[in-house]
């Protein structure tokens, strides 16, 4: 069978649809990282060049200019910014890789009528990995959102309970089993 939907029922239908939820759940998360590593490296470049030039104008024009590259691109344009440490470089970097993840296989199964119980278990195991590790870097890039748009520390309160957070959300189905 060559289409996605076939005759056949899938085996797990309940399981299937927590699985999916939970996908996409973190895909949205995924999707959320990935703009505000934008967001931060615009505003880094701006300040830089505000910094330099000391021309408000300019500023603006170049703001208007300014594109968005591949998240990859991006984190290593991050690690140009003295303020940015190698550790959080390597955590966004995890956090990219498990990005990746989410959006190109974290959903991937074969035929819905042959997945069985243990394959999607296995699959939110690795996705439980996978999301705990986007949600180092998120955490750390989210501080950096909060502190430009607010103009001062980030609350520790959510830094700390973030990660559980989550987890909860993403996965709660399945933390009951």
């Amino acid at each position: 069978m060559g289409w996605s939907l076939g005759y056949l029922p899938p085996k797990e239908p309940e399981l299937l649809d927590a699985m999916f939820l939970a996908v996409g759940k973190a895909l949205y998360l995924a999707n959320a990282f990935e703009a505000k590593c934008r967001f931060v490296l615009r505003i880094a470049k701006l300040a830089q060049y505000r910094a330099e030039s000391g021309d408000a104008s300019a500023v603006m024009s170049l703001a208007q200019t300014l594109k968005d590259g591949m998240l990859g691109r991006t984190i290593n344009d991050l690690n140009a910014f003295p303020e940015i440490t190698l550790a959080d470089i390597a955590l966004l970097e995890q956090a990219k890789d498990a990005r990746n993840f989410i959006a190109h296989e974290g959903a991937g199964f074969g035929y819905l009528s042959s997945i069985s119980a243990q394959e999607v278990y296995e699959q939110v195991d690795r996705l439980r990995r996978e999301v705990d590790k986007l949600v180092a870097g998120d955490n750390i890039v989210s501080r950096w959102v909060y502190e430009i748009e607010e103009k001062e520390p980030a609350p520790l309160e959510i830094q700390k309970t973030y990660a559980l957070r989550v987890r909860q959300w993403v996965f709660g189905p399945f933390e009951l089993t």
